[in-house]
């Protein structure tokens, strides 16, 4: 497919590349396929190829340095960018991360993750798109093709069935080969195919008994054989097990660096007679053709030479947000606001929650949190706020009052460095060191500095790490001992929860001196070299009861309360499923005993992916803002206010855990089956006849519909659907027109009915719209077990045109 799409340009610099691997000697091949350090692999000056420099994305680019001082625009969560159903304007938001790598001198960006939301209790699911393949594959190839457009490349990930992060180095996923053709695969190879991805990134799962980075079945025959993929297969960071099985399979870049399977390792495979010199030509080969295309191999045309026009950053993010937000409840119309007075309650409305937790976060230069933004948008003296319940029972990183730098020591105390430490982490990774100082000198880091308390009484402070740590608090030592790991897993020091190790009275607006040292010990054995550890802290925790009662007196006594009910980073997070889809702590309670107070009570939802909403229908509104970026407070004034409408439609269903089909995630020795085949999300609702809370593709404007004709008719490339609709309401808006197809026979192997196909329309009140869409063939095919192959199936289907997959407007009839 990808390789259909072939260009002179494509030629030359495959004739560069060819050149320049025909000078490389064996050591420096194998050298060129492994990590040097976190982020970077090495440059060989011999042949003109600079360092290649990856990042993780994707709602931003970090950059090699994971820290505050190198602040980076913090985009909309994926699930929100899905909840556009918009590939342009994820193409849009592609390009803006584009600028940002070069900005920040990196060549890859670590993203998209295309992965489906198999279970709602997957707790990665908010750097997921959706539970569709179909919706997936077409906001992943926006997002792809925008990227690329500005000269980076992207890392599709992870290939193939990383849906969920319980286990998720070891497990066994058993997929039916159906399911993996039809779902999770299909996003993957939808994107190959319409965007030509420069990379895909393997996951550090098994897929029915091979690992996925030696998976030569997927990677070589599926994704480069049939799919014609030439872009490069790196591995997720030390997934890599075995140096023969992952360059045979297919993997080309072990990361990450400097102790990997590749390298010496590979260059000793190869002289063994375990490894064909044919199979590293083959990697390097496709590394080269990677520098190539971004620009850092000598005398090879990059494929962007001149970056495209700025992008606003700041306005694109804003934008993003408001067109993602759901309206799924609005009675009496409520929103948007009419004037009056507002009381803005919950903790997440002053503190907001605006990207998930992990290898996703990035660290914005300014958040405007929702206080923030209905306050400049309301007239003054209209807005009050009451804290409510506070969802974070956890410590968090020292932020709010905190000044702190890192000083760092050798063996023998002298001062080696310094670094500023802004949120009190301390993430150093491979070479990102502060100036002067290395692996090999440092043996002490102290975070010190001063702390300006906001409220009086007694502060929990905390340590997140593993090792040798000394807490002093205004001149008192609180602890001074050795964190250990609580499980076996080498990411519990990124993922992990901080431990209190300290409660101290302190005065509000008085400083106190805080320090927190750290001894420094790496094996030398790790794969790769990180300093990490974060100071905790969490403010006086007031009575419950008195912050509830105190909200429900602000709601009382304004026009229209706003409640902001959110998740936390122990909840959804990198490195850890969910247990349950309930909102942590008293919020729930909060929200009732507002909606008892107002009955203009509006609830914001600030979750990445889907929680329990009991209290929906004693509520006028309910309006699911993700995690909104670092401008969602301002995209949610736009929206309460009515100057923008909310754009967005549900990329996967809300509904409870006691309903939801599918909830398994957790292995049982080592082993995770996919039972449910071809049911998962709304496909699965459906089959078992369950009616969610809020079903996929569900979302309400400020304005209404009337949907007036539906034809089918044969298009260029196959069928299409041409839907007439028209804006009945008072305002302008924007209507997503879903169009469905299902078998007229009933088939119990197929779902009662699939997403083929979607488009926008926009029109002012009173004005009608047109979209076509088209049915493409894949909507009509299944995958053939017995034959292992696609198979048409033809017969009679029902075509449906509507507003979501339980609100279908209008029907016809097409034999194929």
């Amino acid at each position: 497919m990808a390789g259909s799409q072939r260009t002179p340009a494509d030629t030359a610099r495959e004739a560069v590349v060819e050149a320049a691997l025909g000078k490389l000697g064996l050591d420096a091949k194998t050298r060129l396929l492994a990590g040097q350090d976190m982020w970077t692999l090495p440059a060989l000056p011999e042949i003109g190829l600079k360092s290649l420099v990856m990042s993780d994305g994707p709602i931003g680019v970090r950059g090699v340095r994971w820290s505050a001082d190198d602040p980076s625009v913090a985009l909309p969560s994926p699930t929100a960018l899905a909840a556009t159903w918009d590939p342009a304007l994820a193409r849009r938001a592609g390009l803006l991360l584009a600028q940002e790598a070069r900005r920040k001198g990196v060549h890859v960006l670590l993203a998209p993750t295309v992965n489906l939301h198999r279970s709602p209790l997957g707790g990665r699911h908010f750097e997921c798109y959706s539970e569709d393949p179909y919706l997936t594959g077409v906001i992943g190839s926006g997002y792809v093709t925008g990227v690329q457009s500005g000269g980076v490349g992207t890392t599709v990930k992870h290939f193939v069935a990383n849906d969920a992060e319980t286990d998720r180095l070891t497990v066994n996923n058993l997929v039916p080969a159906r399911a993996l053709r039809e779902l999770y695969l299909a996003p993957f190879e939808a994107i190959v195919e319409n965007a030509r991805p420069w990379g895909v990134m393997t996951a550090y799962n098994s897929v029915n008994g091979t690992t996925m980075t030696e998976h030569h079945h997927l990677v070589q025959e599926v994704l480069r054989g049939e799919w014609g993929f030439d872009g490069v297969n790196v591995s997720d960071w030390t997934a890599a097990r075995d140096t023969a099985g992952a360059v045979n399979g297919g993997l080309d870049v072990a990361m990450p660096g400097p102790q990997t399977v590749y390298g010496e390792a590979l260059a000793q495979a190869v002289r063994d007679g375990r490894v064909a010199e044919a199979a590293v030509d083959a990697a390097v080969r496709r590394v080269l053709l990677l520098a190539a295309r971004v620009g850092i191999l000598q005398s090879a045309e990059p494929v962007v030479a001149e970056p495209p026009e700025a992008v606003d950053g700041i306005e694109l993010a804003r934008e993003i947000a408001r067109r993602s937000f759901v309206l799924v409840r609005n009675e009496r119309d409520v929103l948007p606001l009419k004037g009056g007075t507002v009381a803005l309650i919950g903790a997440a409305a002053r503190d907001a929650r605006v990207l998930g937790g992990g290898s996703a976060t990035v660290f914005p230069a300014r958040i405007v949190s929702p206080l923030d933004g209905l306050a400049a948008a309301l007239p003054e003296g209209a807005l009050s706020y009451a804290v409510g319940a506070d969802p974070a029972t956890e410590l968090a990183a020292a932020d709010q009052g905190f000044r702190l730098t890192a000083l760092c020591r050798d063996a023998d105390g002298t001062l080696i460095g310094t670094r500023s430490a802004p949120g009190g982490l301390i993430q150093w990774m491979g070479s990102d060191l502060p100036d002067g100082v290395t692996h090999d000198t440092l043996h002490t880091v102290e975070l010190t500095g001063t702390f300006i308390p906001r409220t009086t009484g007694p502060h929990t402070f905390g340590i997140k790490g593993m090792g040798a740590f000394t807490l002093t608090i205004d001149g008192t030592t609180y602890y001074d001992d050795v964190q250990r790991p609580g499980k076996d897993d080498p990411f519990e020091a990124f993922f992990g929860a901080p431990v209190p190790r300290a409660q101290v009275e302190l005065t509000a607006g008085e400083p106190v001196d805080v320090s927190l040292t750290h001894v420094v010990q790496l094996p030398d054995d790790i794969p790769m070299k990180v300093v990490t550890f974060t100071l905790a802290h969490c403010e006086p925790q007031r009575e419950p009861d008195e912050l509830i009662a105190e909200a429900v007196e602000a709601a009382r006594n304004a026009d229209t309360a706003v409640v902001m009910v959110a998740t936390t980073d122990r909840v959804e997070s990198e490195g850890f499923d969910r247990t349950d889809l309930r909102l942590p702590g008293r919020q729930d309670e909060l929200v009732r005993a507002v909606a008892a107070a107002n009955p203009n009570t509006v609830v914001v939802v600030n979750s990445g992916s889907p929680v329990e909403l009991p209290w929906r229908e004693d509520v006028a509104a309910v309006l699911l803002g993700w995690f909104p970026g670092q401008e969602g407070g301002a995209a949610l004034a736009d929206v309460l206010t009515g100057a923008h409408e909310p754009g967005g439609r549900l990329p996967t269903t809300w509904g409870s855990l006691t309903d939801a089909p599918v909830t398994q995630v957790t292995p049982t020795d080592g082993e995770l089956p996919y039972t449910e085949g071809v049911f998962i999300g709304y496909r699965a609702w459906e089959r078992a006849g369950r009616t969610p809370a809020y079903p996929f593709g569900h979302g309400l404007g400020y304005t209404d519909w009337t949907y007036e004709s539906l034809e089918v008719f044969p298009g260029a490339d196959g069928p299409a659907a041409r839907v007439r609709l028209r804006n009945t309401g008072e305002r302008p808006g924007r209507e997503v027109v879903q169009v469905y197809l299902a078998p007229a026979e009933p088939d119990p192997g197929r779902p009662s009915r699939w997403l083929a196909g979607f488009a926008s329309a926009e029109a002012g009140p009173g004005e009608s719209a047109e979209v076509t869409v088209a049915l493409p063939r894949r909507a009509f095919e299944i995958w053939d077990e017995a034959s292992n192959a696609w198979s048409f199936v033809k017969g009679s289907y029902e075509i449906a045109a509507g507003r979501s997959i339980a609100d279908r407007r209008l029907t016809a009839p097409i034999n194929v």
